[in-house]
Order: C-alpha cells, then sequence, then structure tokens
C-alpha cells in the first residue's frame, strides 16, 4: 500500500509541475540593421581586336563590350582614357611591337554611327547609365580612319576604363 501513494505522489507532482499557474514572462525587442551602399564595379571588358589589313584606306571598324555592375538605382558614368601612347582621348594611337616602331592612329565612339567621342568628361563624352543590381553590357565602337599605310607590325594599346558613381 505504501508503494501505491508513493507512485502517485510522484504522478502528482509530475502533473502539478506542468501547469503555468507559477510561469512567467518577459519580452523585448531586438533591432536588425543592414546597410546597402552604393557600389558599382567593372566586371569585363572586351579586347577590341581589329581585323588584319594592309592599307589603311578605307574605314576599319570593330567593336567590344564593357560590363559594368552597379547596385540597383545608382547612377554611373564609363570612361575611356586616352590609352598608352595617346596624346588626348580624340587622339589615339596604337603602337606597334616590332624593333623601331611605328603608330596607327584610331578612335573610340559611344554611338555605332561613330560619331561621338568617347572620352573622360562627364556629361560630355562618357556614357551614363543606372545600375539595376545585374550586369549591363555597353558597346564600344571603333574606327581606324584612312590614313598613310604603316609599316607591317603587331599594334596595340591599352585603354583604362573607369565607372564614376
Amino acid at each position: 500500500m505504501r508503494m501505491l501513494f508513493t507512485c502517485l505522489g510522484v504522478a502528482g507532482a509530475v502533473a502539478a509541475l506542468g501547469t503555468n499557474a507559477d510561469a512567467a514572462t518577459a519580452t523585448a525587442n531586438m533591432s536588425i540593421s543592414f546597410t546597402i551602399s552604393a557600389q558599382c564595379t567593372v566586371v569585363s571588358a572586351s579586347t577590341m581586336a581589329f581585323p588584319n589589313t594592309g592599307l589603311l584606306n578605307a574605314n576599319v571598324d570593330q567593336t567590344s563590350t564593357i560590363t559594368v555592375l552597379c547596385t540597383n538605382t545608382t547612377p554611373y558614368n564609363i570612361s575611356l582614357d586616352k590609352g598608352l601612347f595617346g596624346a588626348s582621348v580624340s587622339a589615339r594611337l596604337m603602337q606597334g611591337t616590332g624593333g623601331s616602331p611605328d603608330t596607327v592612329s584610331y578612335s573610340l565612339f559611344r554611338d555605332s554611327g561613330r560619331t561621338q567621342n568617347w572620352g573622360q568628361t562627364i556629361g560630355t563624352d562618357t556614357v551614363a547609365g543606372t545600375g539595376t543590381g545585374s550586369n549591363v553590357a555597353t558597346t564600344v565602337y571603333g574606327r581606324i580612319a584612312p590614313q598613310v599605310s604603316k609599316k607591317p607590325d603587331s599594334y596595340t594599346d591599352t585603354i583604362t576604363v573607369t565607372v564614376t558613381y
């Protein structure tokens, strides 16, 4: 008989602990914050490889692509410098890689008609855009205009692409 009361006593105590009669709670709010800053990056700038030619007695045209990634709604401008050998953004030069190198003049444009020079002055000769949060591709239009033909060689230049935001 004693054992029965002991078991019933333990069961009653466990049942009493399961009630919320004596439980209390407290709450507080926790703030969460995060800031996304305006940011842009040049994802890629493809090589502009003009087709091989001999005489430079007609326009030689080519295109390349600059891909930019900017945060959504961030305004930006893409500028192109004068290159390694040019005197200015309107007088760019490629230099031959052989001994006693020659130079070939060329131009970079913002439009397919090749009338709007691409330079470095925001609001004048750069390409403006607004970020979408995804990659945005912009075409660069290049032209080697007719000029006195140069000696056979490989001609190169390097342009720095800058995104201002």
